[in-house]
């Protein structure tokens, strides 16, 4: 059974806002991916998982219980970091943890030590005085002192400087060898890489594509640019060679081929008839992957 399941998720806000039909699921111990632009619809999805919103159409799924209907008892065992952070003024760091520690009735003073170590993080000072990395701390601190198994992060590292935004992926690595089941809503391709089992790419609300990161990591379609050294080689190559070059930039003499593994050698038996100045793989990435939906309608 999928620990987090959104099925067929629609909320229309009108204007093209919203989301419509959005599926996935996430198995016990699976950290998933959910990437996509600001305003691309992974916080309104979000939502619909911690019970904040009612859907139009579809459900949502925690634990096999409905997250609109039996919200107060899935969240006993999920931590939840926001996009965006709005603490009360009024109190001081260590006064906002002890609130959450009561409202989960969970007093981990172990791991909460160990976490405010981990995030080099002094909760002494008033909330309303704290900066946006040290309010992101805070979050993090509270969505995670409580150890649950399930975690749900918008944009966690939004806000925090790149040092600490490698802590955190670091420890969300030692959370998932632990068996976390995640869900991580994010726009920076590096940290999604880093983590995640599987992703799903949302553009204007609709999901677009579902990938295992594996499959483009270990991507057997390979593209090399060749460069040449005049006009003609590059025309004579292009008008001979079998399989079809996918870019060709006449004015600096350079080719791109999109090829499979196996037919490497046949693409350098093909060049070496010719005067070639360079020769280099385009390396596939997530994002290179991620940005072929989104230069379509560009």
């Amino acid at each position: 059974m999928a620990i987090i399941e959104a099925r067929n998720l629609t909320k229309d806000y009108g204007h093209g806002r919203g989301i419509y039909s959005v599926s996935f699921q996430i198995d016990k111990g699976e950290v998933f991916g959910f990437l996509g632009p600001n305003g691309a619809g992974k916080t309104t999805t979000i939502r619909h998982l911690m019970g904040f919103s009612n859907p139009e159409q579809g459900f949502a799924f925690i634990n096999g219980m409905k997250c609109n209907k039996k919200a107060s008892k899935i969240l006993q065992n999920v931590g939840y970091l926001p996009g965006e952070i709005a603490l009360p003024d009024g109190l001081t760091g260590w006064e906002f943890i002890r609130m959450m520690q009561g409202f989960r009735h969970s007093h981990n003073e172990e791991r909460l030590n160990y976490l405010l170590d981990k995030f080099q993080l002094d909760p002494r000072g008033k909330t309303k005085r704290m900066s946006l990395g040290n309010k992101r701390k805070l979050a993090v601190v509270t969505a995670f002192m409580s150890d649950p198994d399930i975690l749900i992060l918008d944009e966690p590292t939004s806000g925090l400087d790149p040092v600490m935004q490698e802590h955190f992926i670091e420890f969300m690595k030692e959370e998932k060898e632990r068996g976390k089941t995640i869900l991580l809503s994010s726009h920076i391709f590096g940290e999604v890489d880093a983590i995640c089992d599987r992703i799903s790419i949302i553009k204007d609300g609709r999901i677009v594509s579902t990938v295992n990161t594996d499959d483009i990591r270990h991507n057997k379609n390979k593209t090399y640019q060749i460069a040449f050294g005049s006009f003609k080689d590059l025309f004579l190559f292009t008008e001979s060679y079998g399989i079809t070059a996918s870019f060709v930039n006449n004015e600096k003499m350079i080719a791109e081929v999109s090829i499979h593994d196996s037919e490497i050698n046949q693409l350098i038996r093909e060049f070496a008839k010719y005067n070639v100045t360079s020769f280099r793989e385009i390396k596939f990435t997530l994002e290179s992957y991620f940005m072929r939906f989104y230069q379509k309608s560009a």
